[in-house]
């Protein structure tokens, strides 16, 4: 790529960029941040989000300083929350390491946890002008398509090869505009499968538009398909309050669910389940079902409401103005909205009923 590439795509992106509001700042606590809630997650969606944040953890400090459980509410709705988890454990280190500032160097920013070569290499050029480079999937279909890369983008070696050559295009004199142009274009135009070719800045010069393969590249091995669970969502009540878990596990860790059980979702079954782990209940109705995606598994999930006959010890319990304090994750979305109708039903005197029904 000669120097007059990079300035053709700079000239557009100076035409086309988006208005967005962390690209008003070099302020590197609003850039990472911002970094961290795309990732996986539409523009418009991260918004709100941003600007919500902010007014709770305006700074490093503050984040740091936080209860997890306040930042997870605030992550509430966004998924995959390791990512709020090592944003605050990153503060935590930041306010320890750094005395409190961001650090500036590619190195130092690569060391923080939850932060890789893509984010580093975004803060590090947007914040502090360093010229490294910031390759996410946009831009990896962007160089592959433009030098003609027809190996499988997964390859390491492969990956590798296309950080070098972006990381050798970067222009010293705009280096975090240039990484955002590339993802701009990415976002925009040359988009997977059909790229918009004919209003690419860069269609005379892409190897992918001259040969007329762009619409197959990258070049992605097929991944396997994710592994499908059947899981029983208990909604368990009694006296007008409904028992809740903190997830120590690794995926949906400090998050709050119900009692969840795995590979079993028939009433009784579940029921006897139940009463093996100590819960003294019976069953009262089946609220129907809910799905939701995760990366690499999907959980069918049937909502199944029993009540206890009495609260068991050590058992957190919760009422309605407690459960709406709470961070659930969006997969049991569906299952905390029928948890406040009934306990709202049981607040009017069982004035309402959760209405059994599939979930979108």
């Amino acid at each position: 790529m000669t120097p007059s590439d990079a300035q053709l795509l700079l000239d557009w992106y100076d035409r086309v960029r988006r208005d967005l509001p962390w690209r008003r700042t070099k302020n590197p606590y609003c850039i990472w941040l911002s970094e961290i809630m795309l990732q996986q997650t539409r523009v418009e969606t991260v918004k709100g989000y941003y600007a919500r944040f902010l007014e709770c953890f305006p700074t490093i400090e503050a984040l740091a300083q936080a209860p997890q459980g306040q930042v997870l509410k605030a992550w509430e709705g966004l998924g995959y929350y390791s990512r709020a988890r090592n944003l605050q454990k990153a503060a935590q280190t930041i306010m320890s390491e750094h005395g409190g500032v961001f650090p500036a160097s590619y190195q130092q920013i690569l060391a923080l946890p939850g932060i890789g070569p893509y984010t580093a290499g975004a803060i590090g050029s947007i914040a502090f002008g360093l010229c490294e480079p910031a390759v996410d999937g946009n831009v990896y279909r962007v160089a592959s398509r433009f030098y003609g890369i027809r190996e499988d983008v997964g390859i390491p070696r492969v990956q590798k090869e296309i950080r070098e050559l972006v990381k050798n295009s970067i222009p010293s004199s705009r280096p975090g505009d240039y990484n955002q142009a590339l993802m701009e274009l990415g976002a925009s135009h040359c988009c997977p499968g059909t790229p918009a070719c004919e209003l690419c800045p860069w269609n005379e010069r892409c190897d992918a538009c001259m040969e007329g393969d762009a619409d197959v590249l990258p070049i992605h091995e097929k991944k396997k398909p994710p592994k499908e669970m059947e899981i029983a969502v208990c909604l368990l009540t009694c006296g007008g309050r409904i028992y809740v878990t903190r997830r120590e596990e690794r995926m949906l860790n400090g998050l709050y669910v119900f009692h969840l059980i795995e590979e079993e979702t028939r009433p009784s079954r579940v029921e006897q389940l139940l009463r093996e782990s100590g819960f003294r209940c019976r069953f009262v109705q089946d609220l129907g079902k809910a799905r939701h995606v995760f990366t690499h598994r999907v959980w069918n999930m049937r909502i199944l409401h029993f009540e206890l006959d009495e609260t068991p010890a050590g058992a957190q319990m919760v009422d309605r103005a407690q459960l709406e304090k709470l961070p659930f994750p969006t997969a049991v979305k569906a299952a905390v909205q029928k948890a406040k109708t009934l306990l709202s039903a049981a607040e009017t005197g069982g004035q309402q009923t959760a209405r059994a029904e599939e979930a979108p």
